[in-house]
C-alpha cells in the first residue's frame, strides 16, 4: 500500500533539493569570482630596486564568507536530499532504491556526501565545489525530468534482501567514483597550467588558480578511488552471489555484469598506474576518467539500450 501523502512530500524535498543545491552552485561561483587574492605589492630592496613580489595567498573575508555560505547550503541540500530518499522508503514501505529514478537519487546523494566530508576534512577542497555541485544540479534536473516513475512496490525480480547488500554498495561505489572522477579532470587542467607556468610562460589571471594544487587534487582523486573501489568490488561479488540464487549461474555476461566488470577493471588498472613509474601524474588520471565514463555509460546505455537480464532496472 502506498502512502500518497508521504510520496508528494518526498517530490516536494526533491524540488527543494535542486533549489538549494543551485544556490549553493552560486555561492561557490561568487566565491571564485571574487575570492582571487589581492594583488601583492611590489617590494623595494634596501638599495631602493624593486623586486617581484611573491602573489598574495590571503584569502578576501568576502570570499570565506561566500565559501562558507556554499557549504551551508550544501549541507541544507544534503540534508533536504537525504529527506527525498527517507520519505520515498516510507511511502512505498521498502528500501529506496528499486528503480532507475531511486538509484540515481541515492548516487548523486552518496555524491554530495563523499564531497561534504572531503571539504570539512580539507578546507581548501571547498575551491572545487562548483565543479561538483554543478553536475550535481544538472544531473538531479534530468532524474527529475527523464527518470521519475511514482513510487511503488517492486518488482518481483528484485524483492530480496541481496537488495540491500548489492544494490546498495553499487550506489556507494558509483557515488564515491563520481567525486574522484571529476577531481581526476581537474587535475588535468590544473596540471597542464602549472607545467606551462614552470616552462616559462605567465599565465593570465585565471578561476583556475582558486583550485588546490595538481598534487593535492591527485591526491584527492586517488584516495577517494581508493576508498570506493574495495566497495564497488564487493558490489560486483555480491551481484554474482544474488545472480546464481536467482537466475542459477554466478557469472552469464549480461551486459550490465560485463560493464561493472569492465570497470573493475578500469578502476584496477588505475590504482596500479598511480603506483607505476611512467603512469603516475596524467597518464593515471586519464585512466580514472575513463573509470567514470564507463560507469555513466553502464548507468545509462546499458539500462536504456541494450537488453538483458537487468532490463527492468528503468521500471518501477
Amino acid at each position: 500500500m502506498i502512502d500518497e501523502s508521504l510520496a508528494r512530500l518526498s517530490d516536494t524535498f526533491f524540488t527543494i533539493t535542486v533549489v538549494v543545491y543551485s544556490l549553493a552552485v552560486v555561492a561557490f561561483c561568487a566565491e571564485l569570482a571574487f575570492g582571487r587574492p589581492a594583488r601583492a605589492q611590489q617590494l623595494v630592496a634596501a638599495g631602493g630596486d624593486r623586486l617581484p613580489a611573491a602573489p598574495s595567498t590571503e584569502e578576501p573575508a568576502r570570499a570565506r564568507r561566500l565559501g562558507s555560505l556554499a557549504m551551508l547550503l550544501t549541507v541544507l541540500g544534503l540534508l533536504t536530499h537525504a529527506a527525498v530518499v527517507v520519505t520515498r522508503g516510507m511511502a512505498a514501505d521498502r528500501l529506496p532504491w528499486g528503480n532507475m529514478y531511486e538509484f540515481t537519487t541515492v548516487v548523486v546523494l552518496v555524491a554530495v556526501l563523499a564531497y561534504t566530508l572531503l571539504a570539512v576534512r580539507a578546507p581548501e577542497l571547498r575551491h572545487i565545489g562548483v565543479f561538483i555541485m554543478g553536475p550535481v544540479v544538472v544531473a538531479m534536473a534530468l532524474i527529475r525530468l527523464v527518470l521519475y516513475v511514482q513510487a511503488g512496490p517492486l518488482v518481483a525480480a528484485l524483492r530480496s534482501w541481496w537488495l540491500a547488500v548489492h544494490v546498495t554498495t553499487a550506489t556507494l561505489g558509483f557515488g564515491i567514483f563520481f567525486v574522484s572522477g571529476i577531481v581526476s579532470v581537474l587535475y588535468l587542467v590544473k596540471s597542464r597550467r602549472e607545467e606551462r607556468a614552470v616552462a616559462g610562460a605567465v599565465p593570465g589571471p585565471s578561476l583556475l588558480d582558486r583550485l588546490p594544487s595538481a598534487a593535492a587534487l591527485d591526491r584527492t582523486a586517488h584516495r577517494t578511488a581508493v576508498f570506493g573501489f574495495p566497495i564497488w568490488t564487493f558490489a560486483v561479488i555480491a551481484g554474482a552471489i544474488w545472480a546464481e540464487s536467482a537466475w542459477g549461474r554466478f557469472w552469464g555476461w549480461d551486459p550490465k555484469e560485463t560493464w561493472a566488470f569492465i570497470a573493475w577493471v578500469v578502476y584496477a588498472a588505475y590504482l596500479h598506474a598511480r603506483t607505476t613509474s611512467g603512469w603516475r601524474g596524467r597518464p593515471s588520471a586519464w585512466v580514472n576518467v575513463v573509470g567514470l565514463a564507463v560507469m555513466v555509460f553502464n548507468l545509462l546505455y546499458v539500462n536504456f539500450v541494450s537488453t538483458g537480464l537487468h532490463s527492468y532496472a528503468g521500471v518501477s
